[in-house]
C-alpha cells in the first residue's frame, strides 16, 4: 500500500505542515506564533538564572504543589483564519495532581495550565505583545512576565478574548503577589 502525501487545503495548513516540518539547530526554539515562524537563539546564563530563582520559589512556597516545564511546547487556539499557536513558554506551571505533562508529545493542550512564564530575551516584543494575546486567548489564567529591559516583573491575569484584563507590574527588587493556586509574594530582589 502506497502512502499519500497529505496536500494541505488552506494556506494555514500549508504554514502548519512548513512549521511542523522545521529541524532548527540545537538549542533553537522554533515557534508559530500568530501565523508567523519565529526562531529563538538559545537564552544566555542571566534568563536561565531568573528561571531558577522563579521555579524555586514556587516549587517552596506555592500553596498548591506544582510541577513545572521549560520545554512542552503549548498548542494554542489562534485568531484570524491562522492555524493553531504553538508556542513554547520559557516556563509552564500546573498542579502536580494533573500530572499534564507525560505523553510523549512535545506539543500539549493548555487546558490545566496555571501559569505560564516568560522571561525576555532577543525579541521583547514577542513575548510582551504576541505571546501575551496568544496565552489570553487560550485562557490560561496567569502570565508573568519579567520584562530585563524595562527591570520589571509584570502579572497578566483575567484573560478574555485577545488578552488579559488585569495586570500589576512591580520593578524587579519588589515582590509580586502571585494568588491563588499559587498564593504567596514572589520576590525579585535576587534579579537584580
Amino acid at each position: 500500500m502506497t502512502a499519500v502525501a497529505h496536500e494541505p487545503t488552506t494556506p494555514a495548513e500549508g504554514l502548519l505542515d512548513i512549521f511542523l516540518s522545521l529541524e532548527t539547530p540545537e538549542g533553537f526554539r522554533a515557534e508559530l506564533i500568530e501565523g508567523e515562524i519565529v526562531v529563538t537563539p538559545p537564552p544566555d546564563g542571566d534568563h536561565e538564572d531568573y528561571i531558577g530563582l522563579i521555579v524555586n520559589q514556587v516549587i517552596r512556597r506555592s500553596r498548591t504543589d506544582m510541577q513545572f516545564s521549560g520545554n512542552k511546547g503549548l498548542k494554542l487556539r489562534s485568531g484570524g483564519g491562522c492555524p493553531k499557536d504553538h508556542v513554547i513558554p520559557d516556563g509552564t506551571f500546573a498542579p502536580t495532581e494533573l500530572r499534564l505533562y507525560r505523553g510523549a508529545d512535545s506539543w500539549m493542550p493548555c487546558e490545566g495550565v496555571a501559569m505560564v512564564l516568560e522571561v525576555t530575551s532577543t525579541k521583547p516584543q514577542t513575548d510582551r505583545e504576541a505571546k501575551r494575546r496568544c496565552y489570553a486567548r487560550a485562557a490560561i489564567p496567569l502570565y508573568l512576565l519579567i520584562d530585563r529591559e524595562a527591570s520589571s516583573a509584570t502579572l497578566f491575569s483575567d484573560p478574555e478574548n485577545d488578552d488579559y484584563r488585569e495586570h500589576c507590574t512591580r520593578p524587579l527588587g519588589k515582590p509580586l503577589t502571585l494568588p491563588e493556586p499559587f498564593a504567596f509574594d514572589l520576590e525579585t530582589a535576587d534579579f537584580l
